[in-house]
This record gives C-alpha cells, sequence and structure tokens, in this order.
C-alpha cells in the first residue's frame, strides 16, 4: 500500500487525484466524519457536488456563501469539494491553512473562457475602466480584476460603482447582459460562458412547459438570454433553492446545473423538481467538472493530504484585494450565501 501511495502521489500532477484502491467494505461516510475530527478539517461543497459528497459536507453552498465560510473557519484544512477556482479562492483567503481538493482536473469552462495573457491585453484596450470580475475566473483573472462578484451579490456591487465609471465584466457575457438589463449599464463584456448553461434547449423547455402548465421555470442568470426571457424567476443557486423552497408554487422547472435538484428536494419533499433539457443527445445537464469529485476520492484526499492547492504569494495577494473589496460590500448590503 505504502508504495502504492507513493506512486499514486507522483502521478497527482497527470492523474489529477490519488489513484488508489480503497477497501470496499470502508464505511466512507464514516471515515470522512472520523477524518474530519481527527485533522481539524472542514468540508465545504457547492451545490452542484454528487448527492452523497453534499449530505457529507459541513456546508453547503453558492460561490458567495463558500467564500465566506472559507473566510469564517478555524479549521486547520479546508477541504473544497467543487472546482478548482473554489479551492483557489480558498487557498487566497486562508494562507496559513492546508486546502485539498479532491480532484485537480476539476476545473470550469467558464474560467477556461478568460486566459490571462489575453484578458490582460483587452483591459488595456479600455484603459480608463475597472474590471468586475465573476468569481467563476483563475486566481490571475481575479488578480486583473478591481472587483469580484457573485451571481448573488453582482448587482449590488455594480451598483456600488459611480454611474459614470466604465466597467468591464469578466468572464460570463450571458451573466454581464443579464447585468446590463437590470442595471441600466452600458459594462463593456468578455465573450466567454459556462457549457452547462449555455446548452439548455429553449425549444425543449418549451415543450417540458405544455407538459406541465402549472410548473414554474425558474433560471440561473449564467442562462442565454432566449432561456430567461421565458424564465418565472432568475437567481443565483441559492436564490433558486430559496424560491423554490418558499414560492407557493408546487412544480418547478430548474435551468441550472442538476446538483442543486438534491437539496431542492430534500427541503421541499412534496415539491417537484424536473430539470431543464439540454440541446444534446444527453438527457442531462451536469457538470463534467463537478462531477469529477467522487465520495472516494474526497477520502484519499482527507486521509493523504493531497491534492493541495499550492500558489505563489505574489499572485494570492493580488488576487485577494478584490475578493476582500466584494465581501466588504456583500457584508454592508447584508448579503449571505
Amino acid at each position: 500500500m505504502e508504495i502504492n501511495i507513493a506512486t499514486a502521489k507522483r502521478k497527482i500532477q497527470e492523474k489529477g487525484f490519488l489513484d488508489v484502491d480503497i477497501d470496499p467494505t470502508l464505511d466512507l461516510f464514516h471515515e470522512i466524519e472520523r477524518l474530519k475530527k481527527e485533522k481539524n478539517a472542514v468540508l465545504l461543497a457547492h451545490y452542484y457536488q454528487e448527492p452523497d459528497i453534499q449530505d457529507v459536507a459541513d456546508y453547503i453552498g453558492d460561490s458567495l456563501g463558500l467564500a465566506q465560510q472559507a473566510v469564517k473557519t478555524n479549521a486547520d484544512m479546508i477541504v473544497f469539494a467543487g472546482v478548482h477556482f473554489m479551492a483557489e479562492t480558498a487557498k487566497i483567503l486562508n494562507p496559513s491553512k492546508k486546502v485539498l481538493l479532491p480532484d485537480l482536473k476539476a476545473g470550469c469552462s467558464l474560467a477556461d473562457s478568460a486566459p490571462a495573457d489575453l484578458f490582460k491585453a483587452f483591459k488595456e484596450k479600455h484603459p480608463n475602466h475597472i474590471v468586475i470580475s465573476y468569481i467563476n475566473c483563475s486566481a490571475d483573472i481575479k488578480a486583473l480584476s478591481d472587483i469580484i462578484c457573485t451571481s448573488s451579490n453582482a448587482q449590488k456591487i455594480i451598483e456600488s460603482v459611480p454611474e459614470d465609471q466604465p466597467i468591464i465584466f469578466a468572464p460570463d457575457k450571458n451573466l454581464g447582459a443579464y447585468l446590463n438589463k437590470k442595471t441600466g449599464r452600458n459594462m463593456v463584456l468578455w465573450n466567454g460562458a459556462c457549457m452547462v448553461h449555455e446548452i439548455f434547449s429553449l425549444e425543449k423547455i418549451t415543450r417540458l412547459k405544455i407538459r406541465h402548465p402549472k410548473a414554474k421555470l425558474i433560471a440561473h442568470p449564467e442562462c442565454e438570454e432566449a432561456v430567461l426571457k421565458v424564465a418565472d424567476f432568475i437567481g443565483s443557486t441559492t436564490q433558486l433553492l430559496k424560491y423554490a423552497i418558499n414560492d407557493s408554487c408546487n412544480e418547478f422547472i430548474v435551468a441550472t446545473e442538476t446538483g442543486i435538484l438534491h437539496q431542492m428536494q430534500k427541503d421541499a419533499p412534496n415539491k417537484t423538481f424536473i430539470p431543464a433539457p439540454p440541446n444534446n443527445a444527453c438527457a442531462c445537464n451536469d457538470c463534467p467538472h463537478m462531477k469529477l469529485n467522487t465520495l472516494e476520492k474526497l477520502y484519499l484526499c482527507m486521509q493523504y493530504e493531497q491534492p493541495e492547492i499550492l500558489m505563489e504569494e505574489q499572485l494570492r495577494v493580488a488576487a485577494l484585494k478584490p475578493i476582500e473589496r466584494m465581501l466588504e460590500i456583500s457584508k454592508a448590503a447584508g448579503l449571505g450565501g
């Protein structure tokens, strides 16, 4: 086993995770709880993680809530069940803590759509603009930004900027276009998008609404404008969850990643939640990056404290400033995750 572990550690960069066989009789839920106590570790999970991981997490939330929890934690070790930019954000906020990610290859199509060198050149073409970047971006993009936002707080953050101050919004063009309409601004948009939210089929959603006439369509603002136009409610992941629980309607078509349906069903067991159909041959709209994390990888990463998120201090400090600005504005506005 020790040889196996040593080999697996050497191959982490290639594989992305510790590729080690686990005793199939292990109770992974029990083992993860044990490791959390032994190592004073906190497990933060995004709503888009698989149900088993959500059920064993200490905190489940959207990007704003997860960032706020990363600031608050007294744990020595942060285990992030999400994607790479989220674990990076936790490390930016907690330089002295060990931050782990079960699979380093759990990336983000939206973050990948904004390479730092190209964005730097884009920014230089708009010298009088400030940069507001959606948290779904790399540490390099955060370091080039003035303020970070999430879908929960983006409108408040934009409205905190003087109206005569030009803004570049990156990297999500759909969220940026939606916010331009909501705020009346004319932000310059970077041409990026999330593969999950771009793939919803308006035609299939329309047919689904005909079959379920009483259902409300609720959508994340990363969706394309055509889908947002027919939505009954638009909001961040947390806002969608709260709306579905509190609204009097008993049936919802949900246009975001399917992981959120687990919490919706747990919190409102008597309601029906239908995933909005994508425009492809698959009947699902899962994020392939989010779903790279598994209970087995989570256990191994906690047991052997690998893969670990590491970052150069100069980059971390530069990326920290716009995140702190976001947290300050969110706190002042009374926004939680």
